[in-house]
This record gives structure tokens, C-alpha cells and sequence, in this order.
């Protein structure tokens, strides 16, 4: 579960049951159950691993923004800085651990040039890209390394 949810850089709270009396009593008033994982997503309850349920939940978390996991920059102002000819795009300066970017097989010093088709000439349309998608989206991602272009497909 624990993997399930870093991967699509969902951030939780993990309550161990076993050794706190107050939080199974919270656990089993919520979902009548005594087994684990008990998943709460929004207030509603999921018992069991249910990976249908648990993206179709996510899915539906109005508001909360994909993470991709990466530290980026316009390319063409690092290029700048480094004396190279102009390029478009997102340089991507680090990659979380398991995020999606990393599960897309990002590196530092790729230059991120499309989200699902859409044109990425800068950190803003990378940004923009992002906050189009939702949780459990798949995701088409075409960059640079080394002036070559690559393509990668991921679910956030």
C-alpha cells in the first residue's frame, strides 16, 4: 500500500494499529473491520488492497495536484548560462525517488519537450501540463538527453 501510494506521490499518514489501542478503536468505528489496510481517501473508507477503488478515489480528489517529482528550470536559460545554443523545454535539475518522473525514467539533465503531445517550451507549460491531469492518468512524456529524444509513458 505504501508503495502503491509513493508512486503516485499521494501523501499519507501511516497509523499502526497494533500498538495504538485509540487508533484501531477509530479504525474499526470507521469501517467495521478489524483487518488492515484500512484506507481512508477523503472520508471515505477502503478495506483491503482494492486497487480499482483506491485509483477511482483518487481520481476523484477534487483540488489536489499531480506531482511528478521533478525540480526544473526553462532549458533555454540554462543553456544560456552554459554558453549553448538555445533550446526549449524543462531542464530537469533533480528527480524524486520513486515519483513519477523517476518511474518515467527522468534524469537529471533531461530536458522535458512534451506532456501528452502538449508542447513544453518552458517550466510554466510543464506546470500547465500537469495540472490538467489527475490521478491514475497516464501520462506521454517526450524529453531530450543528450539530444536525443526519448519517449516514456507513466501513470500518476
Amino acid at each position: 500500500m505504501k508503495e502503491f501510494l509513493s508512486q503516485r506521490g499521494v501523501p499519507y499518514v501511516e497509523l499502526d494499529v497494533s500498538k495504538d489501542r485509540a487508533n484501531a478503536d477509530d479504525m474499526i468505528r470507521k469501517s467495521g473491520q478489524l483487518g488492515v489496510p484500512v484506507i481512508d481517501v477523503g472520508g471515505k473508507i477502503v478495506v483491503g488492497f482494492d486497487v480499482p477503488k483506491l485509483e477511482s478515489l483518487l481520481a476523484q480528489r477534487g483540488g489536489q495536484k499531480v506531482r511528478f517529482g521533478l525540480t526544473v528550470a526553462d532549458a533555454d536559460a540554462v543553456a544560456r548560462k552554459r554558453g549553448l545554443p538555445p533550446v526549449s523545454g524543462a531542464y530537469v535539475g533533480r528527480v524524486a525517488t520513486s515519483s513519477p518522473g523517476d518511474r518515467a525514467g527522468l534524469r537529471q539533465g533531461d530536458i522535458v519537450t512534451e506532456i501528452n503531445s502538449r508542447a513544453v517550451r518552458t517550466v510554466d507549460d510543464l506546470e500547465e501540463a500537469l495540472a490538467s491531469l489527475s490521478a491514475g492518468s497516464h501520462v506521454h512524456v517526450s524529453y531530450l538527453r543528450d539530444s536525443e529524444r526519448r519517449m516514456a509513458e507513466v501513470v500518476v
